[in-house]
């Protein structure tokens, strides 16, 4: 499913909106026990809407560069229609009074909304099985996770259920499913997307993006999504990069004109990229990955991030720290739920029993990290030298990018997706998943994954992902550096999985 010819074909009068929601409907409805990456399906309401973009069409009035593109939304991103859960008994029943800026812009160019899509709880995760309502399974392998916490979103595109699905990136949350499941993950600039409407985790981390099946659609769904926002202090007045031009096999990438040449294209492999930390397998596909790259014209430099290796370490601090803080307000008061107890009992009993009952053990174990990591005693140990480490982290990427990298190119994880339930009792492993992603994330730096390659696990083939990582407010040309290395690497696309939609 590509978004851009979906729309062409609504926009001119040769697809109907309406047939193309319910052929999304139908491939849902079908994969939906098998997967479980939808939390919600608003089949009336999609159709409605379609239907309405018909109607419109019919009339010769104008639409939008989405038209009838149906896609799906990270059940984080508040709607102002069906719930948003967060896939956290806390917020089971709660329906948002309105919708988030980045999906109203979506909406607004004419996509439509077919469903909510499962996630880690409160984004909390890497496996998307932290999730109140069940886990989500990987559509290459069912018996392995789709990655996280965007996993519900990641699993829609790559089964070929919507060519377009919103997630939330923090420490890596759209780039380390998009790999694991062989699709494109887009995490913007820190404050390119408003988080207006995104269900806050740590604020100072939090970006909305596209995933996607080709890096076109994902710069499409950027394009329409990206601007300031009255709404969100934290979003930027800066003009919006034509994004689109930079991506998509109509457009004049110096890659196309010179035959699939990345001549002229410099990238920077740190060396924490051939840590013992991966995957014998993984390790083989990207250094053959940037071998490949190489021998196609790119410049291919080592470089150091000297504090690389503090990255997990900081963030972990800093984004516990602000979890504990953003989930204070459910406290059984204010909205969301609420512990049944005895009349009589005091309000600290409710309280307790309320986030005991209300949030899973990922998100109360994050929350007790954060509360002691700001307790008195422990501020200045653990936060304030996290937040030094912050600084440095993203001195080492601003230094790489002045001395003439376009971009840093890293695995996206540290090997391919692992089996369900292979994690869960050791949150560290899992913790470590995020080495290569959160960076970025610290650094408020734009990153993109996108598929390298395939290696074989256990009888399963699964992908392998690729990372790109620019210039802060640099997303044409990263977008640029993607769509060359992407033809480069797969110039008949990408490789979907066995049972795929």
């Amino acid at each position: 499913m590509n978004a851009r010819r979906i729309a062409a074909g609504v926009r001119d009068g040769s697809r109907s909106a309406t047939a193309v929601v319910r052929e999304t409907l139908d491939k849902i409805n079908a994969a939906h026990d098998r997967l479980g990456a939808f939390l919600a399906v608003f089949e009336d309401h999609a159709l409605e809407r379609a239907a309405d973009i018909d109607a419109r069409q019919a009339r010769s009035e104008p639409l939008g560069p989405l038209a009838g593109v149906p896609i799906a939304v990270k059940d984080n991103i508040c709607y102002a229609h069906g719930t948003t859960t967060c896939a956290s008994r806390m917020l089971e029943r709660y329906h948002s009074p309105f919708t988030a800026t980045a999906l109203q812009r979506l909406e607004d160019a004419g996509a439509i909304v077919v469903g909510k899509t499962n996630l880690d709880e409160f984004g909390m995760g890497s496996s998307c099985e932290h999730s109140a309502f069940g886990p989500t399974r990987n559509p290459w392998d069912e018996t392995r996770v789709p990655g996280g916490s965007s996993g519900g979103s990641a699993a829609a595109v790559a089964a070929g259920l919507v060519p377009i699905a919103m997630g939330s990136d923090t420490g890596g949350s759209i780039r380390q499913p998009a790999a694991f499941c062989g699709v494109v993950g887009l995490k913007p600039t820190y404050g390119r997307v408003s988080r207006y409407g995104l269900v806050a985790y740590a604020s100072s981390l939090d970006q909305i993006g596209p995933i996607a099946g080709t890096i076109e659609d994902c710069a499409l769904a950027l394009s329409v999504m990206q601007g300031v926002d009255p709404h969100d202090a934290t979003s930027a007045d800066r003009p919006g990069d034509h994004l689109c031009a930079h991506a998509g096999s109509e457009t004049t990438s110096a890659d196309q004109q010179s035959g699939g040449s990345l001549a002229g294209l410099v990238l920077g492999v740190p060396t924490l990229s051939r840590g013992p930390h991966n995957d014998a397998d993984a390790q083989a596909v990207f250094d053959s990955t940037v071998g490949t790259l190489e021998r196609a014209g790119a410049e291919v430099r080592e470089i150091r991030l000297p504090h690389a290796d503090h990255a997990v370490a900081a963030y972990y601090v800093i984004a516990t720290a602000e979890a504990g803080s953003n989930l204070a307000r459910y406290d059984g008061v204010r909205y969301g739920f609420r512990a049944e107890l005895p009349r009589d009992a005091t309000l600290e009993a409710m309280y307790t029993r309320t986030r005991t009952e209300g949030f899973g053990r990922e998100v109360q174990r994050r929350i007790m990290l954060g509360t002691h990591v700001l307790t008195s005693g422990y501020h200045d140990a653990y936060y304030l030298t996290a937040l030094k480490a912050r600084r440095r982290i993203a001195e080492d990427f601003a230094a790489a990018f002045s001395a003439g990298c376009d971009a840093v190119c890293t695995p996206t994880t540290p090997g391919p997706a692992f089996a369900l339930g292979a994690k869960l009792s050791n949150p560290l492993s899992m913790y470590a998943e995020d080495v290569y992603t959160v960076g970025a994330s610290l650094a408020g730096l734009p990153a993109v994954s996108v598929p390298a390659g395939v290696v074989e696990s256990a009888g399963a083939r699964l992908p392998i992902g690729l990372q790109l990582i620019g210039r802060a407010w640099g997303e044409a040309r990263l977008i640029d550096a993607a769509q060359r290395v992407v033809n480069v690497l797969h110039p008949e696309g990408f490789e979907l999985p066995p049972r795929a939609l």
